[in-house]
């Protein structure tokens, strides 16, 4: 039988919930953050990083085994060197075992250097893990230093007569880029169920010689990590003993015991209905059967989770009070000021309440406040969304790790005769080339053209046409129309708070989600204003907009002018009566190929059939596709159509939830 070991990636998962060790890699039990678009992008940037930081050890030597006990006596032989690097060496204490992302021997002293796709100002030096009182920033780098704090564990004890130096390299916040095109040099591949980077053409002395990873010593902070009490004050549990306890329990495969608490919130051992009805199982579900004696029924009423907003001290008490459900909390002990009254975070928070108890899946509209509201637009209506990324590698010389891409926007129209049109979109996708200043370029030619009201949802649009701004004073400096884009983006925007220059233009963009918070609120909606959450329970609730999705009129003739579909119907019907969210009427990606062309992308190895593009997150992966990883041009091709329509159906969203509302305020 194959030996059970506590590996990093598991000691990881220990600490967000012990009971996790018990479902983890079994396959009865699906794991929902393998599904999970923003996960999946984060991990593509961590293989680009992990790469680069290998280039920084020319001469290093790769364990290239996956088979635990092969991958050991690799290890072993190189440690017989003298002096050695090996990129993901094996190592092993009784039933502990981990790969360390980079092992430099020299003599009888080793560096364990973990390697993150995360940004750090490295003039903070290790003080920058740390808190304003000196303690360690659990919050922001808990898991990452007790990552690097189990593996110096590990290595302490496989190798007691070897001293052990800890270090984290990570992308660096003060360094810029050296050359264009070195995110380009990292190609993704997918071979067999493994992702990985292939590095073409070579790393180049020129592309390194400045560096945008550096190595920070966490020796004092996982000293930190061993001298607390991961028990109770009667109980108290060294680290050592913790570990233990993680190890023993995982090798026997039972399930540690520990009570409910808020980190079941963000449990992904939860199993789709589709997926119990295939004969999976919900470890979620397994654990609040056990703790609190649910039955099926319990799991289908509102839980506390499901409040928006809640204060993890006010769900933590009402955790350890057994108030686990909505229908369970007494209003009268919930203060909060009257949602028509004066908008508060505990006003909506009890409207949301009062609606789950007294059963009521109205929609409440303050419809006073938000015709006000209305009558101080200016038609013509301009609903934008931004498509962005955050590439740990630049893709181009003077920008920093993790800098903003702008490469994508959607522009809808709505006048003030109610009649609508896709406007105007923009599009990057030539690798390496750096989109920012013709984005804005392109944004500024669609919105000069009157002085009607811009929309955006949530602050996500401001946040990047002002960190353009700063990009257009530095590295745009020589633009020829830099001053002109500057004023442009002033005009439409509010500075950021902790911008040393201040301002509000008279355009300034109105927060659609602002305004959800302020006048809106559908039972269907739950604890989420997210566009994602507000469209479809919009739609459920408005006959005038059923009605008018409901024939093939977007992209029709005579219909609703549109760039990327085709006499589209956005309104379907699930068999429950209820409208189907439009996101999911997004065409996968390959939907519609030819024979042939099916038999052309089979011939590939990174995309399926079955991709589907419909968040912020798959987008922007989808994005990071185009610019790193070879494909054909048929792939492409399809990635850039998937790209346009779902960007269109964002800003498409923005100007139902508008239309929407004038029908409830007329």
């Amino acid at each position: 039988m194959k030996q059970r070991y506590l590996t990093k990636s598991r000691f990881k998962l220990a600490q967000e919930c012990p009971a996790k060790l018990f479902y983890t890699g079994k396959k009865e039990y699906p794991d929902q953050k393998q599904e999970d678009s923003f996960l999946a992008a984060l991990a593509d940037g961590g293989f680009q990083v992990g790469a680069l930081a290998k280039c920084y050890y020319p001469g290093g030597v790769e364990v290239e085994s996956l088979d635990d006990e092969q991958a050991l006596a690799e290890t072993n032989e190189l440690l017989k060197r003298d002096k050695v690097v090996i990129f993901e060496a094996a190592v092993k204490y009784q039933n502990l075992f981990c790969r360390v992302d980079i092992l430099v021997k020299d003599g009888t002293h080793l560096e364990l250097i973990e390697v993150k796709a995360k940004s750090f100002n490295s003039s903070e030096g290790p003080d920058g893990f740390l808190n304003k009182n000196g303690t360690n920033n659990e919050s922001k780098w808990g898991p990452y230093l007790e990552d690097a704090a189990f593996q110096k564990y590990v290595l302490d004890r496989a190798f007691p007569s070897y001293s052990v130096a800890p270090y984290l390299m990570l992308a660096d916040k003060d360094s810029v880029c050296p050359v264009d095109g070195l995110n380009q040099k990292f190609k993704l591949f997918g071979t067999n169920g493994r992702r990985g980077v292939k590095i073409s053409p070579p790393v180049t002395q020129q592309d390194i010689e400045k560096k945008i990873l550096c190595k920070i010593p966490v020796n004092e902070m996982c000293e930190m990590i061993y001298a607390k009490n991961y028990g109770t004050k009667d109980k108290p549990l060294t680290f050592g003993e913790m570990v233990a306890r993680y190890a023993d329990y995982y090798e026997r495969d039972e399930k540690i015991d520990v009570p409910v608490s808020g980190a079941c919130k963000g449990c992904e051992f939860r199993a789709t209905a589709e997926q119990k009805a295939a004969g999976l199982k919900s470890g979620y579900e397994e654990c609040w059967r056990e703790k609190c004696g649910w039955t099926q029924a319990d799991f289908e009423e509102p839980n506390i989770f499901d409040i928006w907003f809640l204060h993890y001290r006010t769900r933590d008490k009402w955790l350890g009070d057994g108030i686990l459900k909505i229908s369970q909390i007494n209003p009268s002990d919930f203060s909060a000021a009257p949602m028509d009254e004066e908008y508060s975070t505990k006003g909506r928070q009890l409207l949301q309440i009062t609606k789950t108890q007294q059963k009521d899946t109205s929609p409440w509209v303050d419809k006073r406040g938000l015709a006000a509201e209305m009558r101080s637009w200016r038609y013509p209506l301009h609903m934008i969304d931004f498509e962005t990324a955050m590439p740990a590698i630049p893709f181009n010389k003077g920008l920093r790790p993790y800098e903003g891409i702008a490469f994508q926007f959607s522009h809808h129209v709505i006048d003030e005769d109610g009649s609508v049109e896709h406007r105007g979109e923009y599009i990057n996708s030539e690798p390496g080339k750096y989109p920012n200043f013709d984005f804005i370029r392109a944004l500024k030619k669609e919105l000069e053209g009157d002085n009607g009201s811009i929309f955006r949802y949530s602050h996500h649009e401001n946040t990047y046409l002002c960190h353009i701004y700063e990009q257009l004073t530095y590295a745009g400096a020589g633009e020829p129309d830099s001053r002109e884009l500057r004023e442009f983006i002033k005009s439409i925007t509010k500075a950021k708070n902790e911008s040393p220059e201040q301002w509000q233009g008279p355009r300034n963009m109105i927060d659609l989600c602002e305004l959800v918070k302020h006048y809106y609120y559908d039972p269907y909606m739950k604890g989420s204003n997210s566009i994602k959450v507000v469209l479809p329970a919009i739609l459920n609730s408005s006959q005038y907009l059923q009605r008018k999705y409901s024939a093939p009129v977007y992209g029709a003739v005579g219909g609703i002018k549109s760039f990327n579909y085709k006499d589209w119907r956005w309104i379907e019907f699930e068999p429950d009566g209820s409208v189907r969210d439009p996101y999911l009427l997004l065409p996968k990606l390959f939907d519609d190929l030819s024979p042939e062309e099916f038999e052309l992308l089979e011939k590939g190895e990174l995309f399926s059939t079955s991709e589907e593009l419909h968040d912020g997150a798959a987008a922007m992966t989808a994005y990071a596709k185009l610019q790193f990883t070879e494909m054909t041009e048929l792939e492409r091709r399809k990635i850039i159509e998937a790209l346009l329509k779902y960007c269109e159906l964002d800003t498409l969203a923005m100007v139902m939830i508008v239309e929407g509302w004038r029908e409830m305020v007329r």
